[in-house]
């Protein structure tokens, strides 16, 4: 192989992570935010910094408000369908559908059907699943919904939020 195409050495000190959403042994934290419960399946920890992947369960109504960050993120639609937003065009992306968001693009989705979506999100580099855990609430499981806020209690989630944005390369739009 010539000096071009060497590759580093393998990195040891990474492990194989195994993960799930469901109850049992690889079960992972799974955090109430926006209405919607986001399930940690790697962290930016575990990979590196290079990615992470999220379980998300959206139930009509929700998904979270139009913002922007400093990393790639991609949306697999396992079950149902959502409506993203992005640059100010709707588009519907359904079950088996990929939507792929760049970096900085204003965006956001919403469940609009009656009934729940399930998305796989991929951001890259990580840092969105370091927001989600010091924004929201951790839940019991995958399906479980954060509890409702009150009006106060929005107003100081609200607040946090935007405090903590730049931190994490996000902006509410």
């Amino acid at each position: 192989m010539s000096e071009e195409a060497k590759l580093p050495e393998d990195d040891l000190g990474r492990a194989l992570a195994v993960a799930s959403s469901q109850a049992g042994q690889f079960e992972r934290p799974h955090i109430g935010l926006v209405g919607d419960t986001y399930t940690i399946l790697l962290s930016g920890k575990e990979t590196a910094g290079r990615y992470c992947l999220i379980d998300m369960y959206v139930p009509p109504g929700g998904g979270p408000p139009l913002h922007r960050h400093d990393y790639e993120e991609s949306f697999t639609v396992l079950e149902g369908e959502v409506e993203m937003v992005f640059r100010g065009v709707k588009a519907t992306v359904r079950a088996g559908e990929v939507a792929s968001i760049p970096a900085n693009a204003p965006h956001r989705f919403k469940n609009e059907s009656q009934g729940a979506a399930r998305l796989l999100c991929v951001c890259s580099p990580a840092g969105l699943d370091e927001l989600f855990v010091a924004l929201g609430v951790p839940v019991a499981t995958r399906t479980t919904a954060p509890p409702r806020l009150s009006e106060a209690e929005q107003k100081a989630f609200k607040e946090k939020a935007w405090a903590l944005a730049g931190r994490y390369k996000t902006e509410f739009l």
